[in-house]
């Protein structure tokens, strides 16, 4: 029997804990490194933060320490933040270091943003003889591996469209629904050429950009078209009080154009007010090919039935993908990894 992969947690919030209970759980992986952000959290076992018996291995929040346990891989799951390059830093840090990382905090297609951003990761992971894969749920396996493998029954393709109808009641972090997803604001401040706006079309960019480099696609531009919702009243979330008035749903949309035309279009709706009518009954993702054959595949989460679990679907489909990319990630070749695709639709191969 293979001794186990040597892995390192990097942040513990509502994802990294789930990957840190992931990795804790699995015969095959050895937890050797946790970095954490809060001063409260570090110090303590990495079994106690997860909420698993002791592991021995006490939460840092020095870098150094991380690099020094020699992770052969490393999940890193901080928080979005903008600006969209917060983390880049870190991430080289780690790469150079000779550490494979897989993170679920964006750079799932680096590439999109052109070749200067690419190479500065490709260039620390030849320094370091290393990997870097992002991966998550959307971005990472809605578009990326759903619905272009579901290309791959077309005979003609003329569009896709994705929509993501999230319920974010249930988001627990203040920070991160008003700062992060926005949600309070004032609707003017939101008018699309802000930073949340400019956080998002720089992560979802990577899905339209690596769908279209797949298909044999080349699109003239990405357009946005956002659109924000006010709260009809006062909403008391998860995350806090939403007033009347103030951002209570995101719709951060946007189009790949082709010709003139709206080839692949991408929205992420995001709302406290799920019951109202324009969203109600909604699926959470409905992928839409338009061609022939015109096919709609819709993919809904079931939140555990479980009455002791703290862990909601969300957050094992996001830190899901990462655990499983462990043994891959490290069997890949050094640079870039970029998962895949079977035999999508090509554009040069239809007629």
């Amino acid at each position: 029997m293979s001794d186990p992969i040597r892995v390192a947690q990097w942040a513990t919030g509502a994802i990294g804990k789930t990957a840190l209970r992931g990795i804790i759980d699995r015969p095959d992986l050895e937890l050797v490194g946790l970095y954490v952000y809060s001063d409260a959290k570090a110090g303590r076992d990495a079994g106690d933060i997860a909420r698993r018996a002791p592991t021995g291995v006490i939460a840092t929040r020095d870098v150094d320490e991380i690099i020094r346990s020699r992770p052969q891989v490393l999940i890193h799951s901080p928080r979005l933040q903008i600006p969209y390059e917060r983390h880049d830093d870190d991430l080289c840090r780690l790469l150079r270091a000779g550490i494979n990382v897989i993170t679920t905090a964006g750079q799932h297609f680096p590439r999109a943003h052109g070749t200067e951003r690419e190479h500065m990761f490709a260039q620390a992971c030849k320094e370091g003889d290393s990997t870097l894969f992002g991966v998550g749920v959307s971005p990472g396996v809605i578009g990326e591996r759903l619905a272009l493998a579901l290309t791959g029954t077309s005979i003609e393709l003329d569009r896709i469209t994705i929509d993501e109808v999230l319920d974010a009641r249930g988001m627990p972090d203040p920070d991160f629904a008003f700062t992060v997803m926005g949600m309070g604001s004032p609707p003017e401040e939101l008018d699309g050429t802000g930073p949340l706006p400019s956080l998002y079309a720089s992560l979802y960019l990577e899905t339209i950009a690596f769908m279209c480099e797949r298909l044999g696609i080349t699109y003239d531009e990405v357009v946005s078209d956002h659109r924000v919702v006010a709260a009809r009243t006062d909403l008391d979330v998860a995350a806090g009080r939403i007033a009347a008035g103030t951002v209570g749903t995101t719709e951060w949309r946007w189009h790949a154009m082709v010709d003139g035309k709206q080839f692949l279009t991408l929205a992420i709706i995001w709302t406290m007010e799920p019951d109202r009518e324009e969203y109600a009954g909604r699926d959470q993702w409905e992928v839409h090919l338009y061609g022939k054959p015109e096919i709609v595949m819709t993919v809904n989460l079931v939140e555990p039935q479980d009455p002791n679990s703290r862990t909601t679907a969300g957050q094992f489909i996001t830190a899901g993908p990462a655990l499983r990319a462990v043994e891959h990630v490290l069997a890949a070749p050094t640079g870039i990894f970029e998962p895949p695709v079977f035999a999508p639709f090509r554009l040069e191969h239809s007629a």
